[in-house]
């Protein structure tokens, strides 16, 4: 018996998207952070240089197209859980804030292996290329729409 594949679609793309955010969230849970602090704090953990707090929610409102304000909020949770730090005008990720994503990270490295395991190296290609051209697509839309 052959199945076809349903093509791609937003639907889809929204399903794979939030199953694999509600995973990641569980574990995110289980440390005391949301998605989105996660996503301020790696912002910070991986800067090359030290990031001002507009330089990081320059970046995770680019990512996550949410609200400067909430961005703002978070950073403010982050530093209030001493998962960063103030250093002059800039922010830095405390051992507690890097012990957090490590920890995070080799949680959810087995659950990741599993998710993406056996997919093939050409069907993930072509899945990045479409996920990278909705991807631009729809960014340029969105600056259209609120310029």
């Amino acid at each position: 018996m052959t199945t076809t594949a349903p093509a791609a679609d937003a639907r889809m793309l929204g399903l794979a998207h939030y199953a694999a955010r509600s995973v990641l969230e569980h574990v995110l849970a289980r440390h005391g952070v949301t998605f989105t602090q996660q996503i301020a704090l790696r912002a910070v953990v991986t800067a090359d240089a030290p990031q001002t707090p507009d330089d990081v929610v320059t970046q995770v409102r680019s990512s996550l197209k949410a609200d400067p304000v909430d961005i703002r909020a978070t950073l403010d949770e982050l530093l209030a859980k001493q998962l960063l730090t103030a250093d002059g005008a800039s922010l830095r990720p405390t051992d507690a804030g890097r012990e957090l994503l490590a920890a995070v990270g080799a949680e959810t490295a087995p659950i990741s292996a599993h998710i993406w395991g056996g997919i093939s190296t050409e069907d993930l290609a072509a899945a990045g290329r479409v996920l990278s051209l909705v991807t631009d697509r729809a960014n340029a839309k969105l600056a259209e729409l609120t310029a």
